[in-house]
Formats: C-alpha cells, sequence, structure tokens
C-alpha cells in the first residue's frame, strides 16, 4: 500500500472541501494517516459527506484504510527518524493550528489562518517562542494594515503586522500567503512592495520576504 499523510490545520469548507475529490481516498491501494490538533477530526471528515443531498459517498464507505493521529500541542510527533513535528494554536474563529517542521536543524512553520494584532508583540501578551528563529515562515498576511482594522477577529494577518511578526520571531525567511480572493495580481505585489518598503523602515536586514504562489518551491539551505 502506499502511504500519504495530510495535515489539517482547521476544518473550515475552503480547506477540506476538496477532500471528497480525492481520488486516492477511493483506492484500496492508499493508506491516509489523517494528523490534527482536534480531536474529533474523523467525525468532521464524516459529517462532510454524509448527506447524499450533497455528495452521493460516504466518508467511511470509501476504500482507502485510514488512520487518525491526534498531536497535543507542546508535544513533538517524530514523523521520521530526523523530521519532527510540532503544532502551536492561533487565533482563527473556530481555532485553527500552525505547524512546525525541523529536520537536521532547520525549521520550517506554516502558520495560515491566524490573526497576530500588536498586542502579540507585547512583553506579556501570549507565549509565542514556537516561532523563534525559523528558518522559513509561511505566514497569513490576508489584509492590508487599514483593512485588517476594518475585519478585526476575522482571523487574518495584516501585511504589515506578518513583517513585525517575523522581525520580532528573528525569522530568516518569510513567505506571505492567504491572499485575499478580491485582490488581482497587482494588488498582491503592491502588498509584498509594502511589506517590503516596512521591514526597510523597521532598519532590519531580514527577513527575506516571498510571496506565495501556486506551484511555489522553498529550499532551506
Amino acid at each position: 500500500q502506499q502511504k500519504l499523510r495530510i495535515l489539517f490545520t482547521h476544518t473550515h469548507w475552503d480547506h477540506i472541501q476538496g477532500l471528497p475529490f480525492f481520488r486516492p481516498l477511493y483506492s484500496p491501494d492508499f493508506e491516509i494517516d489523517f494528523f490534527s490538533g482536534l480531536p474529533d477530526l474523523e467525525k468532521r471528515l464524516q459529517n462532510q459527506m454524509n448527506n447524499t443531498d450533497h455528495f452521493p459517498a460516504f466518508f467511511d464507505e470509501t476504500a482507502s484504510k485510514k488512520s487518525y493521529t491526534h498531536v497535543l500541542p507542546g508535544s513533538t510527533f517524530q514523523l521520521e527518524e530526523d523530521l519532527s513535528l510540532e503544532i502551536f494554536p492561533l487565533k482563527h474563529p473556530g481555532g485553527c493550528f500552525a505547524y512546525k517542521f525541523t529536520e537536521s536543524g532547520r525549521v520550517f512553520i506554516f502558520a495560515t489562518d491566524a490573526e497576530f494584532t500588536g498586542e502579540d508583540m507585547e512583553s506579556d501578551g501570549p507565549d509565542i517562542s514556537f516561532f523563534n528563529n525559523a528558518d522559513l515562515l509561511l505566514l497569513d498576511s490576508q489584509y492590508t494594515l487599514d483593512e485588517s482594522f476594518e475585519k478585526l477577529y476575522w482571523g487574518h494577518t495584516s501585511n504589515t503586522m506578518a513583517i513585525n511578526c517575523a522581525i520580532r520571531w528573528s525569522i530568516k525567511n518569510l513567505v506571505l500567503t492567504h491572499h485575499e480572493p478580491r485582490y488581482n495580481d497587482l494588488t498582491l505585489q503592491k502588498n509584498f512592495q509594502e511589506a517590503v518598503d516596512h521591514r526597510d523602515r523597521m532598519e532590519s536586514s531580514t527577513p527575506r520576504i516571498l510571496l506565495a504562489r501556486e506551484d511555489s518551491v522553498f529550499n532551506i539551505p
């Protein structure tokens, strides 16, 4: 059997609605391990496909072999001999988790659907040492600063606040992601330049800033 791992940050529709159309789900040749910080992930995935008014196949009747790995914040899960996984709860409606991968001393963090504000940068804010010194951080930066003030508690971060976070956490490489669907490519490029300019105004040479694109590949030296 071919083995797959699928890691879930959370179960909002825009993150799970592709699963019913994922071909390996229906093949007995695949063994799929679903990772999450959610203790009830299996039930949530079942609920997505439990009504034939919306989908003709039931989740439990698909042919792949399934298992579930519940990762707890504060714990470390060994994915491979030299590859470990940790998670961190993020501020987002309904909850969300960041994933941290460490291999041979190199650290990559995936943290989309997260709302960071100035309060998180204060000394008495939440303990966010989880992010410190990452080699590569992919971070939610959906809004401009002005728009983020209009959408407080929506669970997303502004481009300039993402830079503040990355500087505070001593991030080496920052990838801006979770782009606002209404923004066209020109607007995304403008927001990217605003982020670069903001870093320069902060008189910091790091992080190196990148803009997430489809099919992007990032190498950590």
